[in-house]
């Protein structure tokens, strides 16, 4: 109680008050997702082009892994031989090929169905999950010759997708099918050490060194604030602020608040099911009230309190600490992957914090507030941080049975995070059941250099883990949750990547005795 009470003393010239001072951040953001802009944007191409871009990028590493493990692997003296293409397997030989995995499942929407029909009907609503049963899944694998179907028990080990690059050792057996005994993914890229990035951005002209004698800061993960504008969200954003702002209780709460260096919000900061209330004369009636479109832009269907509340919550924060704010599903950015960046226009206030360079460029310096891409990735404190706002985490749980046909299980989230980085593709299911651009010159969802920290936002619940890679990379991967349902928060260590969960609620002194 000594600590509340130091809020409520009198102000006197003798009281001496300690000043706080935040602990100044290093950052350095990639524009990895970054689309082209303006005329040199199309979307006339076809989207095949991202498998055959993806393919040649990866079958390299894939293959290198494959013969590292395969090379003196023999079966009743018969030695493996790699195959070129998969039409080049011959039934009986024991080989290996690399290709791009193909899963044909009952449930999974498919636009050609859609196109063939005669009359055209409704869409059915999304699925939650697309497996159904282990027997009714083909799993293929193609390449630019053609398709090969695979078979065998260690398909049912491994969880695969439509889009990931491996390569599998087997035989064709008689029904023109692949038996697979093994399999192998190009696994974690290269990791870059710490600072390494930085070291080199200050060696050029202009660019401020790099200090590495540091305090130890935290970097503050949320996601799903779920903005609405409604009563209900005051409480909530008010502690958050007054948390991050270092405003709540007394100095020795105050203190640790001066260690935050850097707020990274993982998308969907606007609720998505903000219901627009009809007009009173509309009430009345029971109906509502025809409005007059101008160039079918119907007024009544926007709600532009969300947005405004967000901002004025952001305006708030900006003038003591650094943001970088990531769309989400249901923020004001384009659907598709990657999303680009949430525009400066949706933040009136906020603003003024931003840069001035509207096109992210690699030699422009970034705002105070800074609206990046999703997926997004860049180093913070010499770190690099990779992550995503969970779609392509949420679309791939629906191809895997795990724990139950919604994939709410917390293990079956850290597996496929781990595994998006041992595949090395941040969205893998693009462009086949989740909706992204159509790359011609490169599959910008390819992970090339292997991050320290990857998150991914919107997540029922937190967790968390450390992997390791073939050549001695670690990541500490997080699943952060939705802010406004849990209330919780995610501190990330500076120094040691140690993660720690804060809950931001209201106090029930009722809760709190069990009755």
């Amino acid at each position: 109680m000594a600590e509340v009470e130091d809020l409520l003393t009198k102000w006197n010239e003798d009281n001496k008050y300690q000043m706080l001072e935040r602990l100044p951040s290093t950052y350095n953001p990639l524009y990895s997702f970054v689309l082209p802009k303006g005329e040199n944007k199309h979307y006339m191409q076809q989207f095949s082009d991202i498998y055959f871009l993806r393919l040649a990028k990866l079958k390299p590493a894939v293959e290198a892994a494959a013969a590292d493990a395969w090379e003196d692997f023999e079966i009743a003296g018969e030695h493996a031989q790699r195959v070129e293409r998969v039409l080049d397997v011959r039934q009986g030989q024991l080989c290996w090929v690399a290709g791009t995995i193909y899963m044909d499942l009952p449930l999974k929407p498919n636009i050609l169905d859609e196109l063939s029909k005669d009359h055209w009907v409704a869409g059915p609503p999304p699925r939650r999950s697309y497996y159904s049963t282990a027997e009714d899944i083909q799993v293929m694998l193609e390449d630019e010759s053609g398709r090969l179907r695979l078979t065998g028990a260690m398909l049912r080990t491994n969880s695969l997708v439509t889009g990931v690059i491996v390569a599998v050792l087997g035989t064709e057996n008689a029904d023109g099918e692949f038996e697979v005994l093994d399999l192998h993914v190009a696994d974690l890229p290269r990791q870059p050490q710490r600072w390494e990035r930085d070291e080199g951005q200050s060696a050029l002209p202009g660019k401020m060194e790099v200090d590495h004698e540091s305090q130890p800061k935290k970097i503050v993960l949320v996601s799903g604030l779920g903005i609405s504008g409604t009563e209900a969200d005051t409480v909530s954003l008010s502690l958050l602020s007054e948390y991050l702002l270092g405003e709540s209780l007394g100095l020795g709460d105050q203190l640790p608040a001066t260690t935050l260096c850097r707020l990274i919000i993982a998308g969907n900061s606007i609720s998505s099911d903000v219901i627009i209330a009809p007009p009173p004369d509309a009430m009345d009636t029971g109906t509502r009230k025809a409005t007059q479109k101008k160039y079918g832009y119907d007024s009544t269907a926007y709600n532009p309190t969300p947005t405004a509340h967000l901002d004025q919550f952001l305006s708030e924060l900006l003038p003591s600490i650094p943001i970088t704010i990531m769309p989400g599903e249901h923020d004001p950015a384009n659907t598709s992957m990657p999303q680009q960046p949430i525009h400066q226009a949706m933040f009136p206030h906020s603003r003024a914090y931003a840069s001035q360079h509207l096109n992210h460029e690699e030699d422009s310096e970034p705002g105070w507030l800074d609206s990046v891409t999703n997926p997004w990735d860049g180093d913070v404190e010499g770190w690099r941080l990779m992550g995503n706002s969970g779609q392509p985490v949420d679309d791939i749980l629906k191809y895997i049975d795990h724990g139950g046909p919604d994939g709410t299980g917390a293990d079956g989230r850290l597996e496929v995070m781990e595994s998006i980085l041992r595949w090395r593709c941040g969205a893998p299911t693009a462009p086949d059941t989740l909706w992204c651009y159509p790359f011609q010159e490169k599959d910008q969802f390819v992970i090339e250099q292997c991050p320290h920290v990857f998150f991914v936002g919107n997540q029922p619940r937190f967790d968390t883990a450390v992997i390791e890679g073939p050549a001695g990379q670690q990541v500490r991967i997080v699943a952060i949750p939705k802010f406004h349902e849990t209330g919780q928060i995610v501190l990330l260590d500076s120094e040691t990547l140690e993660v720690e969960l804060v809950k931001i609620d209201v106090y029930d002194e009722l809760d709190a005795e069990g009755t």
